[in-house]
């Protein structure tokens, strides 16, 4: 369900913006807009939706119209032409009053620069927003120590900003925004200012809080690892159009045009890449009903040399191998009980290939298990994931990279 709907929204500052329109209905260039009429195009025609419950990361260069586009979502800015919907609301058609009531109900906006103010303390900062509201102080007070501990500032209340670290002072920027408890955040290059240690733990931070939250986030950033890192879907904005929409597998795999495939071809894709792209289908016996024979017979016709051991409920007991399994045969045994080697590396479905590098050498016999309530959902082996970091010819859960 769509919780934003963009359609066609166009942004053209200067003095004749029907003309600049017309110039852009004949697919003229931004440049070519800006030298016959003097203005600039700041978004254009950009047509798009937002999952409700998702982070929407915004990415492109300097001049590529992210930041304006952010800006006609809660319609800071008016746009020259096209349209936004919150909850099927237009926001084009409200007037000043109900426009302001969705902003403070339903949107709330975190910058680049903090913005707090030096003479209150943190509690009140955070309250600033619902003290302009006329909310009585008792009450914002709760909401804004509420917010703080969501953040993980709490006892930080009485303190003064010039007294908090930068990445602190986001902390409380972010805290701010969400004492309203908004449906929808809008984080424009929040983290841009903070130094590389400290905004990869406001990532962190974001990440977790929106397990929590789950809320409607569109993240604004020029940072094609932050996005891929944050992004459910990413948006990529060149000249003030939209490029490319798709999920970080996506943008990877499968890049729009040459634009994309340069802005993506140094991305370490260990970091995006999740074992759910790369797994496959797991080999196994019941060791309830199946025995050393059913074992062999199976590792033949795949064309393997070992194969996982569950139980009825499918949940994982181990792994053997042939040439125990060749044994328990000609010993005529009737279970694989006594040869299962029950130490064996395991993993889940959302795990970032990154982190199971050292995985994949601890045993580099047995496949990687993926586990799920303690049931086998699939192996991971070296080759294919060799194969996806590399960008070889390799299917990713439907998708060829």
């Amino acid at each position: 369900m769509a919780k934003i709907k963009v359609e066609g929204l166009t942004k053209v500052f200067g003095k004749k913006p029907k003309r600049a329109l017309e110039l852009l209905e004949q697919n003229k260039t931004k440049d070519e807009i800006l030298k016959e009429t003097g203005n600039t195009v700041g978004v254009n025609k950009a047509t798009f939706d937002v999952k409700d419950g998702e982070i929407f990361v915004i990415m492109g260069l300097s001049g590529s119209g992210k930041s304006t586009l952010v800006r006609l979502l809660n319609r800071l800015i008016n746009p020259t032409a096209g349209k936004v919907w919150v909850d099927s609301e237009d926001l084009s058609t409200m007037d000043e009053k109900t426009l302001r009531e969705t902003r403070r109900k339903k949107m709330s906006m975190v910058f680049q620069k903090f913005g707090l103010f030096p003479f209150r303390t943190i509690a009140s900062n955070v309250e600033y927003g619902l003290e302009i509201q006329g909310m009585a102080k008792e009450e914002r007070a709760d909401k804004a120590q509420n917010a703080l501990e969501l953040v993980g500032l709490k006892g930080y209340e009485n303190m003064y900003p010039e007294e908090l670290s930068g990445g602190m002072q986001q902390r409380v920027g972010l805290a701010r925004a969400l004492a309203n408890d908004p449906d929808i955040l809008l984080m424009d290059e929040a983290f841009s200012a903070l130094d590389p240690l400290i905004r990869k733990d406001m990532q962190d931070e974001l990440i977790d809080l929106q397990n929590k939250m789950q809320k409607t986030i569109v993240f604004i950033t020029h940072d094609l690892d932050e996005a891929l890192r944050l992004g459910d879907r990413i948006m990529i904005m060149k000249g003030g159009s939209v490029v490319q929409i798709g999920t970080p597998e996506e943008i990877l795999t499968e890049p729009e045009d040459e634009y994309v495939e340069k802005f993506v071809e140094d991305v370490d894709r260990s970091k995006v890449f999740t074992v759910g792209n790369v797994m496959m289908r797991a080999e196994t016996i019941n060791m309830d009903k199946e025995g050393p024979r059913v074992a062999m017979q199976r590792m033949k016709d795949a064309k393997i040399s070992s194969i996982f051991v569950v139980n009825r409920e499918r949940k994982l007991i181990g792994i053997v191998h042939a040439d125990d399994v060749s044994r328990l045969m000609k010993e005529g045994k009737n279970s694989v009980e006594e040869v299962i080697d029950r130490d064996i590396p395991t993993t889940t479905k959302d795990t970032v290939l990154k982190d199971i590098l050292e995985l994949l050498t601890y045993k580099s016999n047995v496949p990687v298990a993926v586990v799920e309530d303690e049931k086998i959902k699939g192996i991971v082996v070296r080759g294919t994931v060799v194969a996806a970091l590399s960008g070889s010819e390799v299917k990713l859960n439907g998708i060829s990279s």
